[in-house]
């Protein structure tokens, strides 16, 4: 049947073309969403294509789980449908997202040999939704960055744990073992004590000025895996190509903090760099960073099943370098690339 854009339909075949039933046509008709195109003297409702092509978006979007109220707006020229649709993309992406970790977590259960451990990891589990375990990461990071720069809050908060599609049971006792301790007001109030000492004052004040992370998180993130890498090699430190990154280290870090490019710049880094690895290395051992944000940092690690971060996220990711033999090696390239006047 050849069908116009002034053709009418009957209620039936508007039902039977759209795949809604009758009585929700009526519905719609009622509350003034898609009323009839006409009606007849003997009451029957008529309705034409353009009057089915809405009825259609209707069932589309109420498919979607579409509330009644939003139909009615978009329908009416109040809402665009390419924000509604983004809404809904973005509903069914975090569904997609919790769905996944449900599985994960069953996974783990069914696979685990103790009733009893089993019984308390489902417990633990079903406790939390996914939600409430990011509510208290950002009520966490909230409260212990509270008064550092920045660019130093943003970095450390940046930190979070990813739970892989099919985790092991340590993995699920690790994500709760983190839960309770980010909720404990004591781990909160000696994080917060460690990362000020940290990273508001001394050193850790200065690396968190917004030139200084501008430059790590920009050119200064490809030339320490640089100099990284040359130091991996076995590359002597007096090599052109060595002296060459050192003399590229200190003018771009002259360039961030605003310093003169002279020789005394270039004495300060190459004094600089030795006890910067030396501290690196001592609070990678020192007990107040273990107890706190080294814990946090361990129980990430072990639920995202990744190599434990360094402290404050370095951008060089340096995990497994000899820091007191980087420091030094880089000292010595700095002095060697050192100009003589």
């Amino acid at each position: 049947m050849n069908v116009t854009d002034d053709h009418l339909f009957p209620i039936g075949d508007a039902a039977r073309r759209t795949g809604l039933a009758v009585s929700a046509i009526r519905f719609y008709a009622d509350e003034g969403i898609v009323e009839p195109t006409e009606v007849t003297a003997a009451g029957h409702r008529l309705y034409d294509v353009r009057a089915i092509a809405r009825l259609e978006l209707i069932r589309t979007l109420r498919d979607l789980g579409t509330g009644l109220e939003q139909v009615r707006r978009l329908l009416s020229g109040e809402s665009a449908l390419r924000y509604l649709l983004a809404e809904h993309l973005d509903l069914v992406e975090r569904q997609g997202a919790e769905l996944r970790t449900k599985r994960a977590v069953l996974r783990a259960l069914v696979r685990h040999d103790d009733p009893g451990e089993r019984l308390l990891l489902m417990r633990g589990l079903v406790t939390m939704p996914d939600a409430e375990r990011e509510r208290l990461l950002d009520e966490f990071w909230n409260e212990v960055s509270a008064g550092l720069p920045a660019g130093s809050a943003e970095r450390l908060r940046g930190v979070r744990p990813r739970l892989p599609d099919d985790p092991t049971a340590e993995q699920l006792q690790a994500w709760i073992e983190l839960a309770e301790l980010v909720q404990d007001p004591e781990f909160r109030a000696a994080v917060r004590s460690y990362l000020h000492d940290t990273y508001a004052t001394g050193p850790g004040l200065l690396m968190g000025a917004e030139p200084v992370q501008d430059f790590i998180a920009s050119s200064g993130h490809d030339l320490m895996s640089r100099i990284i890498a040359a130091h991996r090699s076995g590359l002597a430190p007096d090599a052109s190509h060595a002296r060459d990154l050192a003399a590229r280290l200190v003018r771009q870090t002259a360039e961030a903090t605003g310093a003169t490019v002279d020789a005394e710049l270039w004495d300060r880094m190459a004094t600089g760099f030795p006890l910067i690895a030396e501290m690196h290395h001592e609070a990678l051992h020192d007990p107040e960073y273990e107890a706190t944000h080294g814990r946090y940092l361990s129980l990430v690690a072990a639920i995202s099943g990744t190599p434990e971060a360094e402290p404050g996220g370095d951008p060089a990711d340096p995990r497994g370098e000899d820091l007191a033999g980087l420091g030094t090696w880089l000292s010595e390239a700095l002095l060697a690339s050192k100009p003589t006047s």
